[in-house]
């Protein structure tokens, strides 16, 4: 049986089906995701803090601790804490794995601007003492902290863009052309670190990576930038703590 054949039979037979049936429905279909991480012990979440660094326009620390706990007030069961947002960078360089002192302040940078310079503060997130103490401040909450990496980027190169193009006719195409580009925009890395307030352990950590360029005669915030990015990482960041539900659509004949 040819190919050709199979398509024609198969054309018949959804044919008949649609003569057969009266009409059709569609009806709303939930499906819902569970969450990476079990919640249902605490009461409570703190949005600590970040580590943060990248752009000097954009507080990466401040303003990922105000959306998250924006976000989880209302999107959230757990009650959100407000306190004020915690001085990591000090903690990190004050609680030295091994007992250093400020003496090694050479090897962790005051001043943020590449991935590399955030390693010498990761050993924080590994502080259970440091972390059960603020658990026992704050009633043993879920700690929500990490590390945002928020920076300018550039690139060049060949892009593909859409353009209309007519005939002698005045018929109008769309034809796809390549061109050099310059363009410039930002880069958001987060790192979000999820601790129990009651033992200090971390229970889960995810990274992310969103990006946004645009040409080089558009410019844009960099405030502006930053929101639209966690913007579109939010929905993985609340799947975690809470279920979430895709929805869509089926049809059904009659």
């Amino acid at each position: 049986m040819t190919a050709r054949l199979v398509k024609t039979l198969s054309s018949a037979v959804l044919a008949a089906l649609a003569v057969g049936c009266s009409g059709y429905y569609e009806i709303p279909i939930e499906t819902p995701i569970r969450p990476k991480l079990d919640v249902s012990a605490f009461q409570r979440v703190l949005v600590a803090g970040f580590i943060s660094g990248g752009s000097e326009d954009v507080d990466g620390n401040l303003e990922t601790t105000r959306l998250l706990r924006s976000q989880l007030r209302t999107k959230s069961d757990m009650r959100v804490i407000d306190s004020d947002v915690l001085p990591l960078m000090e903690v990190a360089n004050t609680n030295r794995p091994g007992g250093g002192t400020a003496a090694d302040e050479s090897k962790a940078p005051s001043v943020i601007k590449e991935d590399e310079d955030l390693e010498p503060y990761e050993h924080l997130f590994a502080d259970t003492e440091y972390w059960k103490r603020i658990g026992e401040e704050y009633q043993q909450p879920l700690i929500v902290t990490g590390t945002v990496m928020f920076a300018p980027q550039a690139r060049s190169g060949i892009v593909q863009r859409d353009q209309e193009v007519y005939d002698s006719f005045g018929r109008r195409r769309v034809v796809p052309v390549r061109t050099y580009m310059e363009r410039k925009g930002f880069v958001l890395k987060p790192r979000f670190v999820f601790i129990d307030g009651r033992t200090g352990a971390v229970l889960h950590s995810e990274n992310f990576r969103e990006e946004v360029l645009y040409n080089a005669n558009q410019t844009s915030p960099a405030l502006s930038s930053y929101f639209e990015l966690m913007d579109r990482l939010l929905p993985s960041f609340l799947s975690t703590l809470s279920s979430q539900t895709i929805k869509g659509s089926r049809v059904l004949l009659q």
